[in-house]
């Protein structure tokens, strides 16, 4: 989910058509937001029911291994906090996982409301049965009190097999849709038809501040649909 990536499976995964132009999404209207390495805190982080914080990047190169990313650690007292991180491989090492564990104790150890560990990973829709695997055992290895999020792809809802989204959603507490790619909403984002009631798992969608989003009819009668979540992002040079 960085915000330069190019991968067009960042898409949010519609149930219906889009307007041509969606109303622009202003983090003010929201109350569910990821702060990502580099991006300033916001006035509205303040009043923020949910915040998504990347921790760190699991990289792909030899040797595996756990690169902290983020800025300062905010004293969070009300609301929910899950902590982000962004993975490359899912051949993880053990020190890796006592890292996250680390992660975890310390941020509650300084009474922060930390309820869970998002993995942003572009698994791709044929190998879901690999991720809730590996998802399986990383939720084995937290502690009980700890829910799993992941973010989620273009294609899991229309292409997914039916089997291997099932066995996601037992693993996972939520899924985010995202709905943008790099800093900008995906163009005809409505276009990429899905059948939303085939995911099991309760899920959010993925906004960028300063996109555009228009709900796609029948969004919020899903009773799996949890709200939003907004990418905070830095505003342009000179304002």
């Amino acid at each position: 989910m960085r915000a330069g990536s190019t991968a067009l499976c960042l898409a949010l995964a519609l149930a219906g058509p889009c307007a041509s132009l969606g109303a622009t999404v202003e983090a003010k209207d929201y109350d569910a937001f990821w702060l990502w390495a580099g991006v300033r805190p916001q006035p509205v982080m303040a009043s923020a029911k949910v915040l998504y914080i990347l921790q760190g990047e699991v990289t792909a190169t030899s040797p595996v291994r756990l690169v902290a990313q983020g800025g300062a650690t905010p004293a969070l007292r009300g609301g929910e906090l899950w902590l982000v991180y962004r993975v490359q491989t899912l051949d993880w090492t053990p020190l890796i996982y006592r890292q996250v564990a680390a992660h975890l104790r310390r941020w509650r150890a300084a009474g922060n409301p930390v309820v869970g560990v998002q993995i942003d990973f572009d698994a791709r829709t044929r190998h879901l049965d690999a991720y809730a695997a590996f998802l399986k055992d990383l939720r084995s290895r937290l502690p009980p009190d700890c829910r799993l999020g992941v973010t989620g792809l273009l294609d899991w809802s229309s292409q997914g097999d039916s089997q291997q989204l099932g066995a996601l959603a037992g693993v996972v507490d939520e899924v985010v849709l995202q709905t943008y790619q790099g800093r900008h909403t995906i163009p005809g984002y409505g276009a990429y038809m899905a059948r939303l009631d085939r995911l099991s798992a309760p899920f959010r969608i993925g906004l960028v501040q300063g996109g555009e989003w228009t709900a796609p009819e029948g969004l919020e009668r899903n009773a799996k649909f949890r709200g939003y979540v907004v990418f905070l992002r830095n505003p342009p040079e000179g304002r």
